[in-house]
Formats: C-alpha cells, structure tokens, sequence
C-alpha cells in the first residue's frame, strides 16, 4: 500500500504546479483544431456518420501537428498528433471503399430511401435482403398473370417496384396492389415455414410491372440466420396485410348501404331486427384475408352470442 501510494503521489505532487500561466491565447491553428474536434464528435451513426466523424477527426490531428510543428515546436505532440491523422486518414479510406462496395441497381435504391432507410436499416442489412432475391428485378409484362387461383404454388415472397397488380376471386375484382406493396403477403402468412399451398385469388399486372421476389426457402434461411431481418420482415407483412384488409372493408358492402367492418370479421354492423339470423360462410372463418365475405348476421345474434 505505501508503495502505491509514493506512486501516485509522485505522479501528481512531483511536477511543479503552474505558478504563472501564459498571457498570450494560443494560434489560430490550435483553436481551429479544437473546433475540428468538437464538430467532428457530433457526428452520427452509419456509413456516412463514420465518414463524417473521420474527415473532421483527420483534419483536427492535421491541424494539430501543424501547430505542434511550427509553435509549440515539439516532436512527441506532433508524432501523436501525425500517427492519429494517419490513422483516421486510413479509416476513411476504408469505409469509403465499404459505402463504394454497398451499391445498388437505381430500382433497389429507390427501394431503399423509399421502404428500408425511413425504418432505419442500414446498407449492410439491405445488402443481405438484396443478395437473398440475387440482386435481381423481375418484369411482369402487362395482362400477364403472376398467379393464377388453385393452379400457381405459394413458393415466394414478392415487393411490387413499379406498376398496378390487379386481384381477382372466380373473376370478381377484389382490390389492386400497388408500388412498395407486396404482392402475396396473405400467402405467405397464411402457410409455415413447412407447409406449401396455391393461391385461391388471381394476381394481374394492368400495367408492366417490375418486382422483386424472394424465394420461400431462401428467405427463411435468411431469417434464421439474422432475427432482425426476420423481425423487419414480420412487420412490414403485416402492415401490408392490414392495407389490404383495408382497401377491402372501404369496397364491402351489404345491403341497404351498410357497410362491413373487418375487426369483427364473423358479423356485420347492421341493424335489421326483421331479418333472420343467416350463420356466415367458412370463407370469413378462416382463410386469407383476401377472400370476399358471404354471410351477413344482424347486430342482434351477436347480442345473443356475447
């Protein structure tokens, strides 16, 4: 302990305390590195946050070793000051050739600041989405079917880049899907990971179309891998099933004007005490959530049933 102790009292009692400080403010090469540093600390998070923070870091030791050179005049501050500079010179270099290396086609980009960057993802993860689909873009020419009900297995995950998909049921229109919307997300909901299924509606390109799609067994080994990317994905697919179920309930209508509201899927909100009770059809039971309603009940049976 008294060893310890000399120790550290050598290291704060053994130089001499400043009796007379300098009256003179140091160069202007000194302040501009400290405000360097201070800017340079602000910076943020990312590839670009890392650009930002190096380049202004550098030029701080920069400025730093200038003024150890020419005023204070002393080789150690500006030999530290110099390896720092090179170090965030090297840094730099680095992850410019990262963010050069984490480019994209233009429709990926404009994936990417449209769908991917406002949640937060950064390019590295939108890089492993990417690669999953094999960076590649498919073209849906206009009146072609994507898929055709009870005959096109549910296989993989589609993103609409560009154009108008029309749904259809036995010939019925159902609602359109369009860009930044995907085009099976109730299939691919409605299955696990092992069971396979075909489509029950029929998807339409009114337009040309461009998508990207990701392949079934591809996209869940992605998801064991990253939980993240698994989670992301949870989140947009049912976003994107509650704009569907949406865009359904605003065209749904019984009779008489009343409307049918999804979050009490069995039933509809009306009121007509004359009309006997009518039990709804296994299509609003259970199924995907594009499938068009069948039955009506009155406001009075599910009285009866709560």
């Amino acid at each position: 302990m008294g060893e310890n102790a000399s120790f550290w009292e050598s290291l704060i009692y053994a130089h001499p305390t400043c009796t007379t400080w300098k009256q003179e403010a140091e160069g202007s090469i000194y302040h501009l590195a400290s405000i360097l540093f201070v800017v340079g600390f602000m910076g943020g998070s990312g590839f670009f946050g890392l650009l930002y923070v190096f380049s202004l870091l550098g030029l701080g030791f920069l400025c730093s070793s200038v003024w150890a050179w020419l005023d204070v005049c002393a080789a150690d501050i500006f030999s530290w000051n110099f390896i720092l500079f090179a170090i965030c010179f090297v840094q730099f270099i680095y992850v410019t050739y990262q963010v050069r290396s984490v480019s994209f086609d233009r429709e990926f980009q404009e994936l990417y600041s449209a769908l991917f960057q406002p949640l937060g993802i950064s390019l590295t993860v939108f890089r492993k989405i990417v690669l999953c689909c094999d960076a590649e873009v498919v073209t849906l020419e206009k009146e072609h079917c994507y898929a055709m009900q009870g005959k096109t297995p549910i296989d993989k995950l589609s993103l609409l880049v560009s154009g108008r998909i029309r749904v259809t049921v036995d010939g019925e229109f159902l609602h359109y899907i369009f860009p930044l919307q995907f085009l099976d997300s109730p299939e691919w909901d409605s299955l696990r990971p092992t069971e396979e299924g075909i489509f029950q509606v029929t998807l339409t390109a009114e337009t040309d179309c461009r998508y990207v799609a990701w392949r079934r067994k591809k996209l869940y080994l992605l998801f064991a891998k990253h939980r993240f990317i698994s989670r992301l994905f949870s989140i947009l697919i049912g976003s994107d099933i509650a704009e569907k179920l949406y865009a359904l309930n605003d065209r749904v209508h019984v009779g008489k004007g009343f409307r049918y509201d999804i979050r009490l899927p069995n039933f509809y909100h009306v009121s007509l005490p004359e009309t006997p009770p009518v039990q709804p059809s296994h299509h609003l039971q259970r199924g995907s959530p594009r499938r068009k309603p069948m039955g009506v009940t009155n406001c009075s049976s599910f009285t009866t049933q709560s």
